[in-house]
């Protein structure tokens, strides 16, 4: 199954963890290049904090989804960082998330070439990554 997530569904989750980390005590946002980056830089403008080039403590670490955990996992032990995903397959735990969606589903984000999505699957799931 494959979900489109929208311009609309970005702007939805931007303002739902803007509104989630507007009180937190923030040094920075970091996105985890390349689907956490979109992310950062709107949470950045919305939030005005600056955007950050590396995970720093107490930093906001975003990412566009949590699939495996492995691109999380290891800056999971940042000093007082906090992290937040558009979408998740995994209930959270440590991290947060705007969507929480079965794991069986291949996200398709808007800033992806929609017309390639087919193959980048196709070697995701060639990595071992089967739903």
């Amino acid at each position: 199954m494959t979900t489109f997530f929208s311009w609309s569904d970005f702007d939805t989750g931007v303002e739902y963890i803007a509104n989630k980390c507007k009180f937190l005590k923030i040094s920075g946002i970091y996105g985890i290049p390349r689907g956490g980056l979109c992310l950062a830089v709107a949470l950045s403008h919305k939030l005005n904090i600056k955007l950050i080039s590396k995970p720093i403590p107490n930093a906001l670490i975003v990412d566009d989804v949590y699939e495996t955990g492995e691109t999380l996992n290891d800056l999971r032990n940042i000093n007082g960082a906090n992290f937040f995903v558009l979408i998740s397959k995994k209930e959270p735990t440590w991290w947060h998330t705007f969507n929480l969606i079965n794991k069986n589903e291949w996200i398709v984000f808007p800033w992806e070439n929609q017309k390639n999505y087919l193959l980048d699957q196709k070697k995701y799931n060639e990595r071992g990554h089967k739903p």
